[in-house]
């Protein structure tokens, strides 16, 4: 397996499911409601729906590194207000996961090391660092949906 095929089969794992660690995003969205998602049952944490856009916003941006593409996102941009209502949001991360994978098939081990445009890395370390970030971001999801779910139970 080359390392493009190891780092495709990872971002797979943390989107679609089999990671080691525990449910993908997909898996850990898949029940999530608009009232979930939007609840904020940890003081100063963010919402399902605004950690959901945030993803999003880093598979394009990723992408759109790959093309070339100098892309340097304010804190605003990254993390802005829900710009469209939770069921049409969960598709937009699939929409924008499915993108990145197609702008990545094809890749040889040479594209790698394809520097980003702006930063110290190249495209390696921007895809792993992707991967990293779905997963760190899926735990967050996780455990804001239990906190809501047990809020909302009373226990």
């Amino acid at each position: 397996m080359t390392a493009v095929e190891r780092i495709q089969d990872q971002l797979r794992r943390s989107v679609e499911g089999e990671a080691w660690h525990g449910p993908s995003l997909r898996e850990v969205l898949a029940d999530v409601t608009a009232e979930e998602a939007a609840a904020r049952p940890i003081a100063g944490a963010h919402s399902i729906e605004e950690i959901t856009w945030h993803i999003s916003f880093w598979l394009v941006a990723t992408r759109r590194r790959i093309g070339g593409a100098l892309v340097i996102p304010t804190e605003v941009e990254q993390w802005p207000e829900a710009a469209i209502p939770w069921p049409h949001q969960h598709a937009h991360l699939e929409t924008c996961y499915a993108e990145l994978m197609k702008a990545i098939q094809g890749f040889t081990d040479e594209h790698l090391t394809t520097p980003i445009a702006g930063k110290s890395y190249d495209l390696y370390f921007q895809l792993h660092g992707l991967i990293q970030h779905n997963l760190y971001h899926a735990g967050q999801i996780a455990l804001l949906k239990r906190a809501v779910r047990t809020s909302r139970s009373g226990l």
